[in-house]
């Protein structure tokens, strides 16, 4: 029996998610073909002399039973660590705190009013947001149309220039005037002032929280999640093994170049070695993408409507540089996964405290490993920077910070650049169902993942997406609209 090639480009979650749904089905073969020499996409680990890095921070939480039982039959959960010492592969039920340093003090995240929000932001300026608050819900905004108009009609208008505006900012690199409100509404969803309140009041009632599925609980708001103990690299470096067991193939550091036609289905994909720089040509009866939009209508060896050439050209990305620096000690002690940085006199966005990840994240955990995100613009003066340059002025911030004393604190470093991580929602991509539609009509080319839909997905709505995907290519759900329905219910989000 001849065996149906599908073609899978990219070996992120989506990519590796699609590929091990296949290798499971009798005369499917997945073929992944991944640019770098990592497994996991943005959501790889890598390592530094022993210690390692998580880029971007990734807690393996979902509102999707389906997800969590995947990850969880790929690895079993370990309930504390003293039984996790001498096993490998597990999963570790982890405690999730993250906060805003906002002129140097420390605030909830998300904003809990309480005793230490009041003392930071002196009780006038507690009373001016509340204010502020309850002018918005007397007078709510009318017209919802950008992401600043999403915040405020959520916030309201002083709570959002004091703890929403600089961080989204810098994030991507234009004013939240300039977004469209759909990303908030993607990524906040039903967080509000009021849900956190209620969540905080709960709280205070024994029983109120411990189950790790979290199901009524927003996701911003959750308390536990699950966590590799080495980082979320292994999870999919783990899924990746499984694929070659069961038969299918796994190539990296192959870039894709060109996709070529017969009429209108894709017949094969060209990809070029990057360690030998010869060019291959793979066979393809059914083609899943999770690059890039914009390079995929690239690499098509056909002839692309204009309007669809030109707007895939302009679609815009935020991409990230990730600066890891080992500590011999801090000013104070963390217990935050992350933290982020409302300050407008440093660059850094978001400051990452691995150990409290896991603590196998770190070679020596007398020692304090930490990441600091920078977003920006490949091509632009920060993602210019070398690597030294980049590695002194994360130092530096860290100084101004307040965070360390000196340079001589800093013992070793790592910086690492991801280009394209995070599609951008304005721009061309006001007209992006443009696109969808000429990629949805050819009749064997499925899009997943993130960068593969232009969707600011998360791992587990990637991977839904491509289970979404497996379903239509087997026939099980023909059709590719529910693929494109994955992250657009109101009861999900998780803040990333």
């Amino acid at each position: 029996m001849s065996q149906k090639r599908i073609i899978i480009i990219g070996g992120g979650p989506a990519g590796l998610t699609a590929a091990y749904e296949l290798s499971k089905i009798e005369g499917m073969l997945p073929v992944v073909l991944e640019q770098t020499g990592f497994w996991g996409g943005i959501s790889r680990t890598e390592e530094q002399n022993g210690n390692r890095i998580d880029i971007g921070g990734h807690r393996f939480f979902s509102k999707s039973g389906k997800v969590m039982n995947w990850w969880q039959q790929m690895m079993p959960v370990c309930n504390n660590l003293t039984d996790c010492q001498d096993k490998r592969d597990v999963l570790l039920i982890r405690h999730r705190k993250s906060r805003i340093y906002y002129n140097k003090r420390f605030f909830d995240y998300p904003v809990t009013l309480n005793f230490t929000t009041i003392k930071n932001l002196g009780v006038f300026n507690t009373v001016l947001i509340g204010l502020s608050y309850l002018k918005t819900k007397i007078f709510p905004p009318a017209n919802i149309q950008s992401l600043e108009d999403f915040f405020i009609s959520r916030f309201g208008q002083r709570l959002y220039r004091t703890f929403f505006k600089d961080y989204t900012e810098k994030v991507w690199g234009v004013s939240c005037a300039n977004i469209p409100a759909e990303w908030g509404k993607q990524r906040i969803k039903g967080l509000s002032v009021t849900k956190t309140l209620l969540h905080a009041l709960k709280k205070l009632f024994p029983g109120s929280t411990g189950n790790i599925a979290q199901k009524n609980v927003e996701t911003s708001l959750i308390e536990y999640f699950l966590y590799p103990k080495y980082g979320p690299g292994q999870m999919w470096e783990l899924v990746a093994d499984r694929v070659a067991a069961n038969g299918g193939i796994l190539k990296q550091n192959y870039k894709v170049t060109g996709l070529n036609f017969d009429r209108n289905r894709i017949v094969s994909v060209e990809a070029v070695n990057l360690i030998t720089g010869q060019t291959e040509t793979f066979q393809a009866d059914t083609v899943i993408s999770t690059m890039p939009v914009k390079n995929l209508i690239e690499s098509f060896n056909r002839k692309v409507p204009q309007t669809v050439k030109e707007l895939a050209a302009r679609l815009q990305y935020r991409d990230f540089i990730t600066v890891g620096l080992l500590l011999q000690n801090m000013k104070q002690k963390l217990d935050d996964n992350w933290i982020y940085i409302q300050e407008n006199y440093v660059k850094v966005g978001r400051l990452q405290i691995f150990n409290n990840w896991s603590p196998y994240m770190v070679k020596n955990p007398v020692y304090t490993w930490v990441g600091l995100e920078y977003f920006c613009n490949e091509g632009d003066n920060l993602w210019q920077l070398s690597k030294q340059e980049m590695t002194e002025l994360a130092i530096d911030e860290m100084i101004r910070l307040d965070f360390i004393a000196d340079k001589q604190t800093v013992l070793d470093s790592k910086v690492i650049k991801v280009p394209k991580a995070y599609p951008a929602y304005f721009g061309a991509y006001e007209q992006f169902d443009k696109i969808r539609s000429y990629t949805d009509s050819i009749d064997n080319l499925y899009l997943a993942g993130r960068n593969g839909m232009h969707k600011y997905n998360n791992q587990d709505h990637s991977m839904l997406t491509a289970m979404a995907a497996v379903e239509s290519i087997t026939g099980k759900k023909p059709g590719k609209n529910h693929i494109w329905t994955v992250n657009t219910e109101e009861t999900y989000h998780e803040e990333k």
